[in-house]
This record gives C-alpha cells, sequence and structure tokens, in this order.
C-alpha cells in the first residue's frame, strides 16, 4: 500500500534546522543549510527569512511567504533521528561456550 507522508508538526532549531514531526509519526532533525540553491531558495538563505516558515496543512510540508516549498518525502530522507529520541541501546551479553562454562565452574 502506497502511504503519502505529510508534515504535521514543524520547530525551528536555529540556523537552517528545523525539527519535523510526519504522518507517520516520526521526528527528524532536518538541516537545510546546503540545500537552499536556485532561484526560489536563494532569498531563504537569510535568516530572517528562513524563519518565516510555515506549516502547509495542503501540501503536508513547510513552505515560505515566497512561494518555496520543499516536497514533505525529500525532507523525511535528508533528516536524522533527534540525539534525544534515539533508542538507547544495551550493551551485548558476553556469552560463554559450554567449555568455558565449565571451566569457570570447575574451580
Amino acid at each position: 500500500m502506497y502511504y503519502l507522508i505529510k508534515i504535521i508538526e514543524a520547530e525551528y532549531l536555529g540556523d537552517y534546522k528545523v525539527r519535523l514531526t510526519f504522518s507517520n509519526g516520526k521526528v527528524k532533525d532536518v538541516n537545510l543549510a546546503g540545500k537552499l540553491t536556485g532561484e526560489m531558495f536563494q532569498p531563504l538563505r537569510d535568516k530572517n527569512i528562513f524563519m518565516q516558515f510555515r506549516l502547509d496543512r495542503e501540501l503536508g510540508t513547510i513552505a515560505w511567504p515566497n512561494g518555496a516549498d520543499l516536497a514533505p518525502y525529500s525532507l523525511y530522507e535528508m533528516g536524522t533521528i533527534p540525539q534525544e529520541k534515539r533508542k538507547k541501546t544495551a550493551k551485548p551479553m558476553k556469552v560463554h561456550s559450554r567449555m568455558q562454562k565449565k571451566k569457570l565452574y570447575a574451580k
């Protein structure tokens, strides 16, 4: 089944970074610093203009007053999971072979 992903929440983090919450429940941080190229995105290099983005619920993405917007799927692919949202993994347990166990308990 094809699922069209949308942005449902957007937060400015500073510089050219935004934290986006997607319709699949994932939260990702996106750094757009090196992505603002071309005539439409040139004005967004000014941080004061970049900060003026808004969530366009009809398009399901972020957009700026000059009409610039980015595809939500592209933003999803560019994004990284925020450090505080990453699952902490347990340290792997040391597994002893039967022979090692015999040696451990033979003493």
